[in-house]
């Protein structure tokens, strides 16, 4: 059994390998079923939520991921979300594996947004615009420099301290960044907008989108979070990494379908369509394309494979 940090997740998850992880994982598909939310009393401190989020390929491996979230950690300086996956043979039931959680997340969902961007973004796209400074920023700049030729970054952010810091890493990374004072102004200038945020109120606005955008909505989790508004939804062809997961629990899906703003059939595709080549994905160069991801266990799974076989 192996054992495998925060720094040697890093290593053994280089960007464009993770990418075509997730990328074969979504076509040939797994077993997933649907993920389990516990509430875990904290005497005299905000209820926690353990979270197991399982998927296996049968006669192969299984995995499960194990995370809790504890918002009390905040007032003692601690992260509010801890996570481990445990990576086992699927014809033994041997564990293989104990990886670490967090890093794993944050670059499979990136890798799923580059994923999505791979297909939906324009060949040529090279401006992209950041907005939000959290652990997630840096990881989907560089996933989406692995599938496109970004040259120019603007990161936003409601603090323009963290906005600046999070410039000064990418730069230090080889990447022309800079904070950006107006996100309207970056906008629409922009080839990609990618937002990963806590947002209860929408932030992108459909009439800042330039014709040919493409949107990348990933920090809602919630029904009640949104990151873009109706007129974006509108204006836009709009996918998700999965229909299951996303109509129910992306507010900027699931607003809009209750409100008759989007129908069920005008998501276009989910990934599983986009790599299986069920649908094309972007078919001009005007179109505004959007995806929304709220992460599965299909895709930790295929990150867990790729930590493990790279590293035993």
């Amino acid at each position: 059994m192996i054992t495998l940090s925060e720094e040697r997740m890093r290593e053994a998850l280089p960007w464009r390998d993770l990418v075509e992880a997730l990328r074969g994982m979504f076509r040939t598909g797994c077993e997933m079923p649907v993920r389990h939310h516990h509430t875990v009393e904290v005497p005299d401190e905000p209820d926690a939520t353990l979270l197991l989020m399982p998927a296996w390929v049968p006669g192969a491996y299984e995995g499960v991921k194990v995370a809790n979230v504890f918002p009390g950690n905040a007032d003692r300086g601690q992260p509010a979300i801890s996570a481990s996956y445990l990576l086992s043979s699927g014809r033994t039931g041997e564990l293989l594996a104990i990886l670490e959680g967090g890093e794993l997340t944050a670059r499979r969902t990136a890798a799923a947004s580059a994923l999505a961007a791979d297909y939906l973004a324009r060949p040529e796209a090279e401006t992209l615009v950041m907005a939000g400074t959290g652990r997630l920023s840096l990881n989907l700049i560089q996933a989406h420099r692995s599938v496109r030729p970004v040259r120019q970054v603007r990161v936003w952010g409601r603090n323009p301290e963290k906005a600046a810091a999070i410039a000064r890493e990418a730069r230090g990374l080889g990447v022309e960044a800079e904070a950006a004072e107006d996100l309207e102004e970056a906008i629409r200038t922009a080839d990609i907008v990618s937002c990963a945020t806590l947002s209860t109120q929408p932030l992108i606005r459909g009439d800042w989108l330039p014709a040919g955008c493409h949107v990348d909505l990933v920090g809602g989790f919630r029904p009640t979070m949104r990151e873009a508004d109706d007129s974006a939804i509108r204006r836009s062809t709009v996918f998700v990494d999965t229909r299951a997961g996303a109509t129910k629990e992306a507010g900027d899906i699931v607003v809009p379908m209750e409100t008759g703003v989007l129908a069920a059939e005008g998501i276009a595709a989910d990934l599983y369509d986009l790599t299986r080549g069920d649908h094309p994905g972007r078919t001009s160069a005007e179109q505004i394309t959007l995806f929304k991801s709220v992460g599965a266990a299909l895709e930790d799974l295929a990150a867990a494979i790729l930590a493990y076989e790279s590293t035993r």
